[in-house]
């Protein structure tokens, strides 16, 4: 009882000091004024700066105490103390990505001026991720490195001839009756137009061919020098082919040197994270071709069929032209083969038109939700909506070439930010657990 006794007076003797503390202070706050000229004595608190130096406050920056003439009360000197975080940081963070928009608009435009060369490297990577494990299969039963690559190289070249071989074969043999049935199918639609519901007369029908043929007559000029243009894009192509084919055989052959002495080329810091990074990309880029591949030959062998059961003409040489355009994602294959559209309406009728349209939609759906996400979805990983506005923004920026290449490079620079996101949390890990230990031993 006696030590609960002296707690209670404790306890009393504690308020009756903090009562009069209060009015101690009631007293000397009567007057506002009086108020504001003592808080001028009392220093602010002060943080420490990261230099280890203390941060002045707005009261000491000023020129003058507060409440004295020229200085309005409660604003700081420094426009920057007004400033809220989040405008500061939002600020911050503008001014970073002007400058890292300015680097990429000047890389874009070193390789739109660069773009024969880039075009060929990209289609040598393509090209070398399809074929890359057929020579390391080779090498791992024994074939030197030199015959593996040279063999895989000229196999590829062999096939990519006997496809190209077969085309001109097939059009060159069904190109007098395509000629034909063409020649009907403008006959039929003259007629269609002068019986049809536009009830145009021979003379209108005369008079427009009249006038496209003096259009042709007057740009005669600007169709020879776009004849020496499409000279020029023919020399230009058959270059980046030969730049391509050279590059994929070294890739093939010295792929690994080549990316290792890109590396040693690299700060030292940068090495590792993206030698981690390089194989992971790698095998991105080899699954997404593979599986492009794969979705082409599909798309190419339905709507082969398709048409050719609906007894379109040319049915082997649209087949390939859908396989090739396949290699632009969800969009290529329809694209192409519109061109199957357009030759089964001049040559039989609109409504066997309709039908190899209703093919090509058909397949199409069962592109995007079948076969994209069952074979490219674990390689890719890029939503629908990026891989449709990947694709415009290559298509714009490079054209076709551009349309290819873009889901890829997503591909690869999601992998590779993924990776290094992850390798960064690890060393976060490993760092705090490193510290804790520390702090632990210490203690």
């Amino acid at each position: 009882m006696s030590g609960a006794g002296a707690l209670a007076s404790r306890l009393v003797a504690a308020l009756a000091e903090r009562r009069r503390a209060a009015r101690a202070v009631e007293e000397q706050v009567a007057d506002p004024d009086d108020f504001l000229l003592s808080m001028e004595q009392v220093p602010a608190p002060r943080s420490p700066l990261p230099d280890g130096s203390e941060r002045r406050s707005g009261a000491e920056r000023t020129q003058a105490p507060y409440g004295r003439e020229g200085v309005v009360p409660g604003r700081p000197a420094d426009p920057v103390d007004a400033v809220p975080w989040t405008l500061r940081v939002a600020a911050e963070s503008t001014w970073r990505l002007l400058l890292l928009a300015a680097a990429l608009y000047l890389v874009f435009r070193v390789v739109d001026m660069l773009r024969l060369v880039a075009f060929a490297v990209l289609a040598a990577l393509l090209i070398s991720a399809l074929l890359e494990p057929t020579v390391s299969w080779l090498r791992r039963h024994g074939v030197p490195r030199s015959l593996a690559a040279a063999a895989t190289f000229l196999s590829g070249l062999a096939g990519i001839g006997l496809v190209g071989w077969f085309v001109v074969w097939q059009v060159s043999t069904n190109l007098n009756s395509v000629t034909g049935k063409v020649q009907a199918g403008v006959n039929q639609l003259r007629e269609w137009l002068v019986t049809g519901p536009l009830h145009l007369t021979q003379q209108q029908i005369n008079d427009f061919a009249k006038q496209i043929t003096n259009a042709i007559g007057t740009n005669s000029d600007q169709i020879t020098s776009a004849g020496f243009t499409g000279v020029t894009i023919a020399v230009e192509v058959l270059t980046g082919v030969l730049l391509a084919a050279f590059t994929t055989f070294f890739l093939l052959y010295d792929g690994a040197r080549i990316w290792s002495w890109l590396l040693r080329g690299l700060p030292r810091h940068s090495r590792y994270a993206l030698a981690g990074a390089g194989p992971k990309a790698w095998a991105t880029l080899t699954a997404y071709v593979r599986g492009t591949v794969c979705v082409a030959f599909i798309d190419a062998l339905c709507i082969g069929i398709g048409i050719q059961l609906l007894g379109v003409p040319l049915a082997m040489p649209l087949a390939v032209i859908v396989f090739l355009g396949a290699f632009v994602p969800l969009v290529g294959a329809l694209v192409t083969g519109t061109i199957a559209v357009l030759i089964a309406l001049v040559t039989q009728g609109p409504f066997i038109a309709l039908m190899v349209l209703v093919v090509l939609v058909a397949v199409q759906n069962i592109e995007g939700h079948l076969l994209q996400p069952l074979i490219l979805g674990r390689a890719v990983r890029v939503h629908p909506l990026g891989v449709v506005l990947g694709v415009a923004t290559g298509s714009i920026i490079g054209g076709i070439g551009g349309a290819i290449v873009a889901v890829p490079l997503i591909a690869v620079t999601n992998t590779v930010v993924s990776h290094l996101r992850q390798r960064n949390a690890a060393g976060q890990q490993v760092f705090e657990a490193l510290e804790a230990a520390r702090g632990a031993a210490e203690r």
